[in-house]
């Protein structure tokens, strides 16, 4: 009985929206990490190397008998600083859709006596119930 329901919270707890949503975003984001790493590779380390005069790749030191590949590192950090500045304008321009997105207008309006919130048609103040004057739908549309 009990390795049924630990099974069954298990699959609960993996078929939830986050996890899954986790999931496709962790293997979204290594194929991403592929293709940034194939451009850095392919197109901007070479360029780089122009100016440099060598391929970052190919740059290292020979130190007491071990070759310190610091080409490699600066490869890696270019990696980084492209998928990072990626990041953070996917981050921007998702906040910017989501936050563009118009309020609802609301229903609600200020008792004048007691100024709890009270529904626009409302008569009474549910709070003091002190008599308010309703405002009209085509009026509260305004």
């Amino acid at each position: 009985m009990a390795v049924k329901k630990l099974i069954a919270e298990f699959k609960d707890f993996a078929l939830q929206g986050n996890v899954m949503s986790l999931a496709v975003g962790i293997i979204i984001g290594a194929a991403f990490q592929g293709v940034v790493n194939s451009l850095v590779d392919n197109v901007l380390s070479p360029v780089i190397g122009l100016f440099a005069g060598a391929n970052f790749d190919g740059l290292h030191l020979e130190f007491w008998g071990v070759s310190l590949r610091y080409g490699a590192f600066i490869t890696a950090v270019i990696n980084f600083i492209i998928m990072a500045a990626v990041v953070f304008l996917i981050v921007k321009l998702v906040n910017r859709v989501v936050n563009n997105q118009p309020e609802p207008e609301s229903t609600l309006r200020q008792c004048s006596y007691c100024f709890g919130e009270a529904e626009k048609a409302a008569t009474r103040c549910p709070h003091c119930t002190s008599k308010i004057e309703a405002i009209p739908e085509e009026e509260s549309a305004d």
